[in-house]
């Protein structure tokens, strides 16, 4: 028997014909491109996470070499091994953004502009954050459209999704900073993805491609995040159920596939680490330097689940996801109504995993605040899994619970263009980073307020309305200013290009007259 007709006697396969359809690839390439000029709108500066991996990337370009040595004076975020330094984070980020890098620094030179300026730099530091954050945040939330679609929304729930998801979660804040949680959220996704695609009736060869793509994802995610790891493999496996019963020799090429795409992801990581720290196990946080003594008890900083700052992760005032993304509550009620249904529930219990996974992980983190970020940075990956229960309440409730959803999603989305406006890096001094700084800040329209460049160890010092006063250059801007608008005009062409995606995604459907 065939695999497509293996496939087809399966009680649970879902309807490739909902993803099929030209308008459903019409509208998911139109949010892709609302999701790209949102998060590319702004730059955020610099801080010692991007810093970081900004600096691996000079040092690959510019010495050819993994060590930073010279470069470290930016961050605090860094390892010594050896009596060199290196950079402490995993390096899926900055690999992602070598390319990108490497191109604009020779078009720069090519134009005779000097690429060791602090200006030059800074725009350098765009370029990747655009590459390895922008870019696969996009991926996540069109990724949220499409799998909404596999799971039974129409376009219209899978898009609400897909903003709830883009515009409307910290994922925005994280979309402008060259974090590890976008890049990993995108793979995870991704990944995600070809699994559910790979469970719909299809040919052997392209099964054997989705194998690839999926193996390549999930690794790459691990490469990016080390605790991607286990929401990688749990994909994995998820793939080899939805491969259950079709010919053994399907099984083995799809296998071999997926495999050789793992492999790829692990060789990356393990020669990394051994051309660094002479060992493919030895990881950058082994060598932590400076003051995170606590990331060498437990599992690298890591212990049991913690309920109070379980708590403190979903309603606190400093990080809590629900006052930041109050549109998220929602979604359990959406995996719940996934969950009853026999087609989805397989799926919705993969997506659902990978989100309590992280809400596990982070709340017996001893570092579980992120530092400087806007929410807690690591639950990044979790936030598109946890909006995909947004579009099954959307396409069963009626007109109250759309208007609620409706409700909180501009609470949502309006909070999230506040932070990236402002700063999606409040000090960690700030108890309560909306009211005491973000909101002000924006409300005044003393914005953006990020004075920490690519190139520093620390911020301007004094406070805020010291360095409006003095007229100290910011290391962040947006768009709206590079035209010369200032204030809330700096955001007249954003919304703009928000107009024109909701009449692009109108304008999908196709007239019934011209449809065979």
């Amino acid at each position: 028997m065939r695999r497509s007709e293996a496939a087809s006697v399966l009680p649970d396969r879902m309807p490739l014909v909902r993803i099929e359809r030209p308008t459903a690839r019409r509208r998911a390439i139109v949010l892709a491109l609302v999701f790209m000029a949102s998060y590319a709108y702004f730059y955020e500066g610099g801080g010692w996470n991007q810093n970081t991996r900004f600096d691996l990337v000079r040092a690959i370009i510019e010495r050819g070499t993994l060590r930073i040595d010279g470069y470290d004076r930016n961050t605090g975020d860094k390892a010594v091994f050896g009596g060199h330094v290196y950079a402490d984070k995993a390096p899926g980020a900055s690999l992602t953004a070598l390319p990108a890098v490497a191109l604009a620094r020779d078009a720069m030179r090519l134009v005779r502009r000097d690429v060791y300026t602090p200006e030059a730099l800074a725009d350098l530091s765009y370029v990747a954050t655009v590459t390895a954050a922008a870019l696969p945040a996009a991926v996540a939330a069109v990724c949220v459209f499409w799998i909404a679609l596999l799971l039974g929304a129409d376009d219209g729930a899978a898009t609400v999704a897909a903003i709830a998801c883009g515009l409307g979660t910290p994922l925005w804040a994280y979309a402008t900073l060259m974090y590890e949680s976008a890049l990993a959220g995108g793979c995870l996704m991704a990944a995600f993805l070809g699994v559910l695609l790979l469970g719909t009736p299809g040919a052997l060869a392209r099964d054997v491609r989705l194998g690839l793509w999926i193996g390549l994802a999930a690794g790459w995610a691990g490469v990016t995040e080390l605790q991607a790891s286990i929401p990688s493999a749990l994909i994995v496996v998820f793939a080899w159920w939805q491969l259950r019963r079709a010919p053994r020799t399907h099984i083995v090429r799809v296998g071999l596939s997926l495999g050789s795409g793992l492999a790829i992801g692990a060789i990356v990581l393990l020669t990394y680490n051994w051309l660094a720290f002479g060992s493919p196990f030895h990881i950058g946080y082994a060598s932590e330097a400076g003051s995170f003594e606590a990331m060498h008890t437990g599992i690298f900083g890591v212990s049991w689940p913690n309920l109070r700052i379980a708590g403190s992760l979903l309603f606190g005032p400093l990080r809590g996801l629900v006052p930041l993304a109050p549109v998220l509550v929602v979604g359990p009620v959406g995996f719940w109504m996934l969950v009853r249904r026999g087609s989805t529930r397989g799926s919705s219990l993969i997506a659902g995993g990978v989100a309590i996974y992280y809400f596990a992980l982070t709340s017996g983190y001893f570092y579980w605040n992120g530092g400087w970020s806007y929410g807690s940075r690591h639950l990044g990956p979790a936030l598109p899994f946890i909006c995909l229960g947004i579009a099954p309440v959307w396409q069963r409730g009626g007109a109250i619970a759309r208007a609620v959803i409706l409700a909180l999603m501009c609470v949502s989305v309006g909070e999230s263009l506040v932070a990236v406006a402002t700063t999606p890096q409040p000090p960690i001094r700030f108890a309560q980073p909306m009211r005491e700084l973000l909101w002000p800040a924006f409300r005044s329209q003393e914005f953006p307020i990020g004075w920490q460049s690519a190139l520093e160890h620390d911020p301007a010092p004094g406070s805020m309305s010291e360095l409006v006063r003095a007229h100290v250059p910011r290391a962040s801007w947006n768009l709206g200013e590079r035209l010369g608008l200032h204030g809330w005009d700096s955001l007249v062409p954003l919304l703009v290009i928000w107009f024109v995606g909701a009449i692009a995604w109108l304008l999908a459907e196709p007239s019934p007259k011209r449809t065979p």
